[in-house]
């Protein structure tokens, strides 16, 4: 089994805290898959097999190269052997979602999930990249530019998380989408589709990692009573 990293958490972005506190080059020494944000929250990360990807706010994709280069919040790991080969006829997200969590009673789990295919539509939002005073993640969900791609290849990439874990991650299902072509790219907020292939994957373990040394980190207040909602909403 394999063991999900986690740096940050969105309960910290919902309060604010949205400067980079981990570089690239020490995330990839802990996965070479998976998706995150950069500094100020500046577009969507898509990171495939060690090849690390930025869909900015203006649709662009970006082959980010740069190690140094800090994120506020990522989730990688590397895959192991023990992905098991799945093939689902998702006509939305939300069949897609549904199929996984409940063919492979992931309810209580971390979970993984990388499947590829032909697209009639997606559609994907991408958070512009802030400046301080950071607004908090939900005020920057409110701004968010949205696009949209018809007849398109590509994989949709993501993780799964039980809902008691739901103010350190998103809870349920996080996925992005990069097209094959690397030009189009975000997190997805709906899709309309066919046969898709790929693997999952399980998690026995979860490295969740704190920005200790980052003071606004260590100072931060978060709102618990109104942060599942505010999260749900920025998440889409």
């Amino acid at each position: 089994m394999t063991t999900l990293y986690e740096h940050g958490t969105l309960a910290a972005l919902m309060a604010g805290n949205l400067a980079g506190t981990l570089s690239l080059k020490e995330l990839l020494t802990h996965g070479s898959t998976g998706l995150g944000t950069f500094d100020g929250v500046d577009g969507e990360v898509v990171i495939l097999d060690g090849e690390v990807y930025q869909a900015d706010a203006t649709g662009r994709v970006n082959h980010v190269t740069d190690p140094n280069v800090m994120l506020p919040f990522a989730s990688v790991h590397f895959p192991g052997n023990d992905q098991q080969a799945v093939t689902v006829t998702a006509k939305s997200k939300a069949a897609l979602q549904t199929a996984l969590t409940t063919k492979y009673q992931l309810a209580n789990v971390f979970a993984y999930v990388r499947v590829s295919g032909e697209f009639d539509h997606v559609k994907v939002r991408i958070a512009p990249k802030q400046t301080q005073p950071y607004p908090s993640l939900l005020e920057v969900a409110k701004h968010q530019p949205v696009f949209e791609q018809t007849h398109v290849s590509g994989t949709l990439l993501g993780y799964y998380a039980p809902d008691i874990f739901g103010t350190v991650t998103a809870a349920g299902w996080h996925l992005h989408f990069i097209s094959d072509d690397r030009q189009f790219a975000g997190h997805v907020l709906a899709f309309t589709g066919g046969e898709l292939t790929g693997e999952l994957e399980v998690f026995d373990s979860l490295e969740q990692h704190f920005p200790i040394t980052d003071q606004e980190f260590r100072q931060g207040r978060v709102d618990l009573a109104n942060v599942k909602a505010g999260i749900h909403a920025a998440e889409g």
